[in-house]
């Protein structure tokens, strides 16, 4: 038998590299990797989760595979491409989520539900059945590791839509009218970083919850009319 080593919270960063963030990933590529360094002087939050780094556009390619950011950087790049197809994200998760459970069960971690942190700039593409996608990975009748989503949007991202995937309405972020797409990016993994970070404080402290921080000069989606 595996000996328990404690529980941990897969954490799945889900950035849209469309053509249309090709000017902002610099900006995030340096945010994740912030991401990683402020972890290395939270080793007790550290040893609590395990970091996934994907980019979606018309498909799915993933970065970075569970990391462990005490011992492993997120050093892969995101880099545009193609447009903006969140069925394939939804279908990507549904597959990879339960794989990862089961791969970190089997070395002996009890898993918490995971969480994905998606970043988009733009609304789905015209051929993306998302919704039904979206619908399948959420429901926990059939997917009993279905995630939390995080939902936050940037330039043309529409709050309705957001609302729709975020798992929860205060889930749903939407940046105010006004800030700058790039500042918006950065605000972005300044609440990502402080977000994972005290999630993984609560699992080491014995008070598991997942701890979303809303992106300073971003509004709840919901409340945009």
């Amino acid at each position: 038998m595996t000996e328990a080593r404690g529980s941990v919270l897969p954490i799945y960063l889900a950035a849209d590299e469309s053509g249309s963030m090709a000017p902002h990933l610099d900006e995030l590529n340096h945010g994740i990797r912030r991401l990683g360094e402020s972890l290395l002087s939270e080793p007790m939050a550290a040893a609590k989760v395990r970091v996934s780094l994907l980019g979606f556009s018309d498909d799915v390619i993933e970065r970075s595979h569970l990391r462990d950011l005490r011992t492993s950087d997120l050093s892969s790049r995101l880099e545009a491409r193609g447009s903006t197809n969140f069925a394939k994200l939804f279908d990507d998760l549904a597959e990879r989520i339960p794989r990862d459970v089961r791969e970190l069960k089997s070395e002996g971690y009890a898993v918490h539900r995971p969480a994905v942190f998606m970043l988009t700039d733009g609304q789905p593409n015209g051929t993306d059945d998302w919704a039904a996608a979206h619908r399948r990975l959420v429901d926990r009748r059939i997917m009993p590791a279905a995630p939390n989503i995080i939902a936050c949007g940037i330039g043309d991202a529409d709050p309705h839509v957001l609302g729709v995937v975020a798992t929860s309405p205060e889930f749903a972020f939407i940046v105010d009218n006004g800030v700058d797409v790039g500042e918006a990016v950065a605000r972005f993994s300044a609440a990502l970083t402080k977000s994972v970070i005290a999630s993984g404080l609560s699992l080491s402290a014995d008070a598991p919850q997942l701890v979303v921080e809303r992106p300073e000069g971003f509004t709840m989606a919901i409340d945009v009319i």
